[in-house]
């Protein structure tokens, strides 16, 4: 068997190799089964399109892997732009009443219980951690999971959101305390209770 046969058997595996993982890793991101098996699909043609460029330096896991993150992130660049129909001063308002003129927790937060690793690790944790990002109005919540799913850049959410970096700043600051007080209340208050 020739070099490029080698290759091409070895693309060939991929799917059953790596298919899950990517599937997995795309599905956290989007949300959306279609659009994650979408994406695994455009990594692994776009993968053994371009193996021949491929250096080696990293596994072809690590390499596929590193594929599927910029497709995701160009996923969400294709999207239409979001209008912002939310009312972000109601939010503010509402986080106003959490901390007092000093800026101290007005009310203390809760215990996470003594070890946060083994309670992330809990799928319940993680379907809390979803249902907490999808409460969040559709402009916050967008932008918390392009900055911390996706690690795109300031500039990059800013564009797509159509911001400036002021303001950004302070949607994701928002988004993260109302993320916070959402976790405390249906995972943490809740485990501390015994469910």
């Amino acid at each position: 068997m020739g070099t490029r046969d080698n290759n091409e058997h070895e693309a060939v595996q991929w799917l059953d190799l790596y298919g899950d993982a990517l599937y997995r890793f795309a599905l956290v991101r989007v949300r959306h089964s279609f659009a994650a098996e979408d994406l695994v699909q455009e990594t692994l043609l776009a993968g053994y399109c371009s193996y021949k460029n491929f250096s080696g330096k990293s596994s072809v896991k690590t390499w596929l892997f590193g594929i599927l993150k910029h497709k995701v992130m160009d996923y969400y660049r294709k999207l239409p732009p979001e209008q912002g129909d939310e009312n972000l001063d109601e939010f503010a308002a509402t986080l106003e009443t959490m901390f007092d003129a000093r800026e101290k927790w007005k009310i203390q937060p809760g215990s996470w219980g003594n070890d946060p690793q083994n309670a992330y690790q809990q799928k319940e944790l993680l379907a809390v951690i979803f249902a907490c990002m999808d409460e969040l109005p559709h402009r916050l919540s967008g932008m918390y999971r392009m900055r911390e799913l996706e690690g795109a850049t300031t500039g990059e959410i800013c564009d797509r959101y159509q911001t400036k970096k002021s303001n950004c700043w302070v949607i994701l600051h928002r988004a993260r305390m109302l993320l916070r007080r959402c976790l405390e209340i249906n995972w943490f208050d809740q485990a501390a209770k015994g469910k």
